[in-house]
């Protein structure tokens, strides 16, 4: 069977068609993979996990360093596609597929030295754990970072001895298949299979019984489904899913410096980010000019004509629909907040004042280069109002008093908090979302962890022998 498994035939295959975000133009069709083709995908891989998981982690280290280097030779016809079916800026996209070919290096490297530990018992007998693969591996993996996310997971399933079916997202299929047609030769066959496909495919994957981890980047709603199919299967999940992280402005810092950051986090990749500033709390001693400057941030990227388009016209048509809902309500668009004439998915980076919690864009994940800002008396509100709602994936506080910052630590109930730098982080990092966000390590060498099941061994010496 070859890595990518071939779509079942039919007269009419169901297809998933790809336009060009930039202009509206085609980028091709696929077909939707079948039901049989689904559970021969599993089968395989299936069948294929034995061997493999015998393989020596070193010599499954040694696979993905080659998978890396034939990342690397195919980053410039990646990024291309990258940017032909989603929008993103091919230098942006090339970072991207940078950091999935660091990450198969890291997880390289990691496989080989994850271990387990030695139990203190007798002194005559031994106890230790031992890793070990869970098995087939379904990866559903999202298009705004598409390469390093699913590098990311494909590492650190494949160095643990797990075999892989990869579903790319449906926005970014072209690109999925071939992501699969560089990886996949740098293993045994059937380790690493490549299906298209949208929903339905990733929910008839996770119900296949002979799937033993799921892991899922993608909205809320869909991880929230897979949860509810795994109680059935009893396959492990692992998922990072939607956000609506906060962004918290205390009173004692610089406002320019601050409305710099937000800007960074609410329209970086035009917002198209997990970790994105979805909504923002600050002091009203500083709101006035923090508000001005971030204004200006917001008129800079549209006047300069440097923001990418959404990945296509439904997703802007719902960034849209909540900005909507936000000026019925009573918010101030002082920059932004129109749908743009001419071709392409295309949405201004856009200011909303006056915001308050009862608006979608202050609730609810808004994936687009939206920054709505609600104005606070004190520090301890904007607190208070950071740490409701379903979301715990990460939250910003910007301050310069220790206090308030190892409060808001405490306070917040999310996976990553960040204090005076909306984006960074140690290489390596790893984090567990809360509520609707997920749950389990997604990333770093904590996954590692999340695909592999531990045995305990106990060894004993049999009875009179070795006595002293």
């Amino acid at each position: 069977m070859s890595a990518i498994v071939q779509h079942a035939r039919s007269s009419a295959p169901e297809l998933l068609t790809i336009s060009d975000p930039r202009s509206g133009e085609p980028v091709g069709s696929l077909p939707v993979a079948r039901p049989l083709a689904i559970r021969q995908a599993v089968n395989a891989a299936r069948a294929a996990h034995p061997a493999w998981s015998a393989t020596a982690p070193a010599a499954r280290g040694s696979c993905l360093r080659s998978a890396a280097r034939a990342l690397a030779a195919a980053s410039a016809e990646l990024a291309e596609l990258n940017s032909r079916e989603t929008g993103r800026p091919v230098a942006e996209a090339e970072a991207g597929i940078a950091a999935g070919v660091a990450t198969l290096e890291q997880y390289a490297e990691l496989g080989p030295v994850h271990r387990g530990h030695s139990l203190r018992g007798d002194q005559l007998a031994a106890d230790y754990t031992i890793a070990e693969s869970r098995g087939v591996a379904v990866l559903l993996t999202p298009w705004n970072d598409p390469v390093a996310v699913a590098c990311g997971l494909i590492g650190a399933a494949l160095v643990t001895g797990n075999t892989v079916v990869h579903k790319p997202s449906e926005r970014c299929p072209h690109l999925g298949v071939l992501l699969g047609k560089v990886l996949a030769p740098a293993f045994p066959p059937d380790v690493l299979i490549t299906l298209t496909g949208g929903a339905a495919v990733g929910t008839q994957l996770t119900e296949q019984a002979g799937v033993s981890v799921v892991a899922h980047v993608g909205s809320s709603a869909s991880g929230a489904r897979i949860a509810r199919s795994s109680l059935l299967t009893g396959a492990h999940v692992i998922r990072e899913n939607g956000g609506n992280d906060p962004l918290v402005v205390d009173d004692d810092v610089d406002p320019a410096w601050a409305a710099g950051q937000a800007a960074v986090g609410a329209f970086s990749n035009s917002g198209q980010i997990c970790t994105s500033v979805e909504r923002i709390y600050v002091h009203r001693a500083i709101a006035g000019p923090f508000c001005a400057a971030l204004e200006e941030e917001a008129r800079r990227r549209n006047r300069d004509g440097g923001l990418a388009p959404l990945v296509d016209s439904a997703l802007r048509d719902a960034v849209h629909r909540q900005v909507a809902d936000a000026l019925q309500r009573g918010a101030q668009p002082v920059e932004g907040g129109t749908l743009p004439d001419g071709p392409g998915s295309y949405y201004p980076a856009t200011v909303l004042l006056d915001c308050t919690a009862d608006m979608s864009v202050m609730a609810e994940e808004t994936f687009g280069p939206v920054a709505p800002v609600q104005v606070v008396d004190s520090f301890d509100e904007g607190l208070r109002l950071a740490a409701a709602g379903r979301y715990g994936l990460a939250a910003t506080v910007l301050t310069g008093r220790i206090a308030h910052a190892q409060r808001a630590i405490a306070a917040l109930p999310v996976g990553t908090v960040k204090i005076n730098e909306v984006f960074g982080g140690a290489p390596g990092g790893a984090a567990q979302p809360r509520g609707e966000s997920g749950s389990g390590f997604g990333y770093g060498p904590e996954l590692l962890d999340e695909f592999t099941r531990v045995k305990v061994v106990h060894i004993a010496a049999p009875p009179g022998d070795g006595q002293p």
